[in-house]
């Protein structure tokens, strides 16, 4: 089971709305469920993808190579692809991860819209909480 926060699908599908008809792809990480506001049911120790790392459509590196430099990869836990005039599945040109998130439009957080693969392509269950990461400021992350 692949479990994700209905915050974080929401940011992901606005991503991919407004980049429309352009693809995004992003890194994304996760957060142990024990950290999380209600994800009590799930074991504390449960991955939950909450967070993502802002795409950088201008990334000559990227786009030449397809070496993503922004992003240190020990740092991302799964990949976020929108598929704007293609299907829901992972397709060659994908950036492969452990956990695919794979978006097509009309944009939605329903299972015709929204999807988790794994690296094979697979198809995985996926649960969407109503959970969150606890409330931190820019300058808990700056050191102050």
């Amino acid at each position: 089971m692949v479990y994700v926060t209905r915050g974080l699908v929401d940011v992901l599908l606005g991503l991919a709305s407004d980049a429309d008809p352009d693809d995004v792809t992003t890194g994304l990480s996760v957060t142990p469920a024990g950290d999380l506001e209600g994800a009590e049911s799930l074991p504390p120790e449960t991955p939950v993808f909450t967070d993502f790392f802002l795409p950088d459509p201008g990334n000559a590196v990227n786009a030449v190579f397809g070496v993503d430099l922004s992003t240190p990869a020990r740092q991302t836990h799964g990949r976020f692809v929108s598929h704007p005039v293609g299907e829901l599945e992972v397709s060659r040109r994908d950036d492969l991860a452990q956990v695919i998130f794979v978006a097509v439009p009309p944009w939605e957080p329903d299972r015709t819209s929204f999807a988790a693969f794994d690296r094979t392509g697979a198809r995985q269950p996926l649960e969407i909480l109503d959970a969150r990461p606890p409330e931190e400021s820019l300058s808990e992350g700056l050191g102050d």
